[in-house]
């Protein structure tokens, strides 16, 4: 059940026995909270800091996807977080936006929808200690949690929540970048998340496809359609999870700590209930009959599992935390992908800029009013219509750096500059640097320490160094020769770009997390396969920190096809047939020379 007024939800919610309790509405949570409550015979509660994500007059910042910067710093959506200063980086703090709403983290990205590589799940199942995880298991769980705009095929899926499509906006510009990136030597991708991820090619964007068919409902005195908006977790899977009588979702509540059953030392430990604070400061409790599902990412779920006794006893005791579950890997293996911005000023009248700025704030406003009306136009994308993935030296099986381009250069991650301009975001996928989350109190609402470790590894470093080589060398193909003012932005055309130590020194200083915080929960080392925790009978992770390692692109897609997975296993349901091409064939390309050339 859903109710606009907290208190109503929270009288329900203290008066009732729930089966399951979900803490965390972003995209993990809301998958969980639609497939556990499609069983009219549980109850289901979701405890969840932010707000609602629509009925407020604002509800436009998480609908509209070219509005993606606006919540990047608003902490009414956005915990705001930032690291601690980073050593290797010449102590600076990096800013980590996550989602403080139902949606979470997927209703303030950047949209982009990447499933990651085949060889990563092999890496999981294999390697890493998830076995089921492979890619012919994870590949129909993909397909189940999306609808695309081009078809359901054997890559595709057509039928599940999740809206996914392809850029239309027609700029000029993307399609001269992927022709730089052929020129370069780089094959070609019609489908980065399909058989051939390497490449340079269209990129898909979690944006509802316009339905002319489709009639607008009322706003006031306008007519809006809800198509052309982002398609996030919280409009996709929670919106219809809430409308059902067995769903309560209880938002503004702040979790403080699960409570243990007492049990004899050694015992599994059962977790009986949840204690949380209100939207008024007050103390809360509600009982669990199954299932705790914690959902609250990368930083939410290993804080809330020190917090509740899980971690390292040591450093528990230090906060006057009584141990339960003794587990040094809680918060521990934390990653990120790192990323820069290579810029240039564009000769022709071709990029975001009118739109983008204030300077002209009558463009600005028509292209709202359109959006808001037909569901297209430039405010209908996230504006990362075309992108790329390489391998930056041979030897490297699958691709190991990524790029985003847009048509526009973006000042200090949020701002655009006022000048006609493009950029292209790279940054290396599977560094070996590792970091953690540690907690500083016994108080939920103080933030942890969050320290991603960026570039402790030699080999991230030499990684982002000839990722940037690589870049400059595509951006200045004769593809976009013609858009070149004879001047490079950033780093400056006489950068002196075969110095190593001018490179890292670039690099130190320009590049920012590409918000894919993950793994501090991780199958193998704090939970298994299935997301159950060790040591605890009835606590399960399913988002992003139960991952053993990162996946080779955004990490949203994985997070929503491994909240799918682990729903069937908490519903004592088979899981779904694996991927079975036709003749045997493989299902994933590699490049037949990627042992000996580069591309």
């Amino acid at each position: 059940m859903l109710s606009q007024s907290p208190l109503r939800c929270l009288s329900v919610a203290a008066a009732s026995h729930f089966d399951y309790i979900i803490l965390g509405a972003g995209s993990a949570g809301c998958v969980m909270a639609n497939r556990l409550s499609e069983d009219p015979n549980v109850k289901v509660a979701v405890l969840e800091a932010g707000r609602w994500h629509r009925g407020s007059w604002d509800w436009w910042k998480a609908a509209m996807p070219a509005a993606l910067t606006f919540n990047l710093a608003n902490k009414k959506y956005n915990w705001d977080y930032h690291t601690v200063p980073q050593k290797h980086m010449n102590n600076r703090r990096l800013h980590q936006p996550r989602g403080k709403m139902t949606g979470g983290s997927s209703g303030i990205n950047a949209m982009v929808y990447v499933r990651g590589h085949a060889l990563d799940f092999e890496r999981w199942a294999s390697q890493e200690g998830c076995p089921g995880w492979s890619y012919r298991d994870v590949l129909p769980y993909f397909k189940k949690s999306t609808t695309h705009e081009l078809g359901e095929n054997f890559y595709r899926g057509g039928a599940g929540p999740i809206h996914v499509r392809r850029g239309a906006t027609g700029n000029e510009l993307f399609k001269a970048f992927v022709d730089a990136g052929v020129q370069a030597g780089y094959p070609y991708t019609e489908d980065m998340n399909g058989k051939q991820q390497e490449g340079f090619g269209p990129m898909d964007m979690t944006v509802s496809p316009v339905d002319s068919s489709e009639t607008p409902f009322e706003l006031s005195r306008f007519k809006v359609t809800s198509d052309g908006k982002r398609c996030h977790a919280g409009l996709a899977y929670l919106n219809e999870a809430a409308k059902r009588p067995n769903c309560s979702v209880i938002t503004r509540a702040m979790v403080n700590r699960l409570v243990w059953e007492r049990s004899p030392d050694g015992a599994e430990k059962r977790c009986i209930g949840v204690e949380y604070i209100d939207h008024v400061g007050e103390p809360r409790y509600i009982k669990a009959g199954r299932e705790i599902i914690m959902a609250m990412g990368a930083v939410g779920t290993p804080q809330i599992l020190n917090l509740s006794g899980v971690g390292d006893p040591d450093h528990l005791r230090s906060l006057s935390i009584d141990p339960v579950i003794a587990n040094q890997n809680v918060g521990q293996n934390l990653q990120d992908h790192l990323e820069f911005y290579v810029q240039y000023l564009c000769s022709k009248p071709v990029s975001l800029f009118p739109v983008a700025t204030w300077r002209y704030p009558h463009l600005k406003a028509l292209t709202g009013i359109e959006w808001l009306l037909k569901g297209t136009g430039l405010a209908a994308s996230n504006h990362f219509d075309t992108g790329g993935f390489i391998r930056t030296r041979a030897g490297i099986r699958h691709p190991d750096f990524q790029f985003h381009f847009i048509p526009g250069c973006v000042v200090g991650q949020l701002d655009f500059l006022p000048h006609h301009g493009y950029q292209a975001h790279g940054g290396t996928m599977r560094p070996k640097s590792r970091g953690a989350i540690k907690i500083t109190s016994k108080d939920p609402r103080d933030e942890p320490l969050i320290d991603p470790n960026f570039l402790a590894d030699v080999e991230d470093m030499r990684d982002m160094r000839e990722g940037l080589r690589r870049t400059i060398e595509i951006m200045e193909q004769p593809a976009l020769k013609d858009y070149y003012m004879e001047s490079r932005l950033s780093p400056a055309t006489d950068f002196n770009l075969d110095s190593d130590d001018d490179c890292d020194r670039w690099i130190k200083n320009s590049s920012h997390s590409a918000y894919h915080l993950s793994c501090t929960a991780a199958m193998g080392k704090v939970v298994d396969e299935h997301g159950r925790l060790y040591g605890a009978s009835n606590v399960r992770v399913v988002d992003a920190s139960a991952m053993p390692s990162m996946t080779s692109g955004n990490l949203n897609a994985p997070t929503l096809m491994m909240a799918e997975k682990f729903a069937d296993h908490i519903r004592g349901r088979p899981y779904l047939d694996p991927a079975q091409s036709e003749n045997d064939e493989a299902l994933w390309w590699e490049n037949p020379t990627w042992q000996t050339s580069q591309r």
